[in-house]
């Protein structure tokens, strides 16, 4: 990275933003508070309030929402007549999963191999340091240039939509020249990438029902309908037989156009084993950027150990359709809700239930704004220049902003490059990448003051 005043300082600065991390990620935000203590998210929300005063932000405050969460907004203000951004990041994380296959404990931020592994080390707490790092940088640098807003979600996870629900109803509080989505990443480790479009989501769970209770198998299994083997077809006729995605209405043959994604790289990526094919057809960039893609995400079924020789009464199972720019996700959410119903077997009596849903989102990457972080992360990455993919998880907020404000600019980037394996066991962050990216984010918001 050249030599300047920003990147100095940031570098300068590195120790702290893991001390700080550290802290962040020790909290067990999962805003899933069946589950989770609500004091941990709620710790997580004070954390950044109390850094967001201490950096000076102004009007701080923990917005209570109607999902029953909690997001954090503070105000920066700038030279008069500056532009407005607005950086967005989420402090809430997805559930460990099997802890025990962690190869150092979830919430304790630990360095290995020249990365931080930790749960929210990179989606999205080390997106809430990175911006604290851009605008510490500029504080010595001048000044922070613009008016800054921040907002941390609490939710963003969950995908139960309070934020947004938040900001329909107070129009003016998150409104801004341009928006910087801190929760996206660069397509590999030090190639600097902006995220160009994100696919929607629905979550739906299903249940089947077919007997009063649990019926001995010897006597009763062959005639009396199984729940379990009624969900089991059920679900099977989501995928075609080389795995593609079919929902009966919903079209499935999109194509990506830019930035590829080698099968090779993908596989060592996805950590697919050997002899395992991939699902589907077309590229790979076509099947995660540009088609829809379902996934089971649980089953409420009796575990191998202790099961007993049962024909199963009832089973359930919460599915995620992932939808792209171009489909409507409530009209994708009817769509599989009519399919799981139609192809329900045996008369069973099947209920579908609606649990979250995103919007598909599709950034405008000509725009000034994309010019000013192009030259940013040129800067940042030593002459390398900027590159647009998509991403196949979903960021609801953003057509909800984008909604609310048409005229704004909205960017997305952060710390999620695959290594990072966010969402699964052994979640990281390339300390380097967090670096750069800072030293992006403050260059970027240098340029785009300038361009005003």
């Amino acid at each position: 990275m050249p030599s300047n005043p920003i990147a100095e300082t940031v570098a300068s600065l590195m120790p702290r933003a893991k001390a700080e991390l550290t802290e962040l990620v020790a909290f067990k935000s999962v805003a899933d508070f069946e589950q989770y203590p609500r004091s941990e998210s709620e710790a997580a929300a004070s954390w950044v309030a109390d850094a967001l005063r201490a950096e000076g932000f102004q009007d701080v405050a923990l917005l209570d929402t109607p999902d029953g969460t909690q997001s954090v907004y503070g105000f920066l203000p700038g030279p008069a007549g500056a532009p407005t951004v607005l950086l967005y990041a989420h402090y809430d994380v997805q559930p460990p999963l099997d802890e025990a296959s962690w190869d150092t404990p979830p919430f304790e931020l630990t360095e290995r191999a020249g990365r931080w592994y930790g749960r929210g080390s990179a989606d999205c707490k080390g997106g809430v340091i990175m911006h604290l790092l851009a605008l510490r940088a500029l504080k010595t640098d001048g000044g922070v240039p613009v008016n800054v807003k921040f907002i941390a979600e609490g939710s963003e996870e969950q995908g139960t939509g309070g934020l947004e629900r938040y900001a329909e109803a107070h129009p003016e509080l998150l409104r801004a020249d341009t928006i910087v989505i801190g929760d996206a990443g660069n397509f590999r480790v030090g190639l600097p990438t902006v995220t160009a479009t994100l696919r929607g989501m629905t979550l739906v769970r299903v249940q089947i029902d077919t007997l009063e209770g649990n019926l001995h198998s010897g006597q009763f299994g062959g005639a009396a309908p199984d729940a379990l083997a009624a969900l089991v077809r059920v679900l099977d006729s989501l995928r075609a037989e080389d795995g593609s995605t079919t929902v009966d209405g919903l079209e499935g043959d999109g194509v990506w156009d830019g930035l590829q994604y080698a099968e090779d790289d993908f596989r060592k990526d996805a950590k697919v084993l050997d002899g395992v094919g991939l699902i589907g057809e077309g590229t790979v960039a076509d099947r995660i950027w540009a088609r829809p893609a379902v996934t089971v995400l649980g089953i409420d079924c009796p575990p191998v150990v202790g099961a007993t020789p049962s024909v199963q009464a009832s089973a359930r199972a919460l599915i995620s359709l992932r939808v792209p720019p171009g489909v409507d996700a409530a009209e994708a959410t009817k769509l599989l809700r009519a399919h799981l119903e139609a192809h329900t077997p045996w008369g069973a009596r099947v209920r579908t239930e609606q649990i979250g849903q995103g919007q598909a989102f599709r950034a405008d990457t000509t725009s000034p704004a994309y010019e000013a972080m192009a030259a940013a992360l040129r800067e940042a990455y030593d002459g390398q220049e900027m590159q647009a993919s998509g991403m196949g998880g979903s960021i609801p907020l953003c057509n909800t902003l984008a909604a609310l404000y048409p005229e704004a600019e909205i960017l997305l980037i952060g710390l999620s490059e695959p290594e990072a394996q966010i969402h699964a066991v052994n979640e990281s962050v390339s300390p380097e990448e967090l670096e750069r990216m800072s030293v992006a984010e403050a260059l970027f918001l240098q340029r785009y003051a300038a361009k005003g």
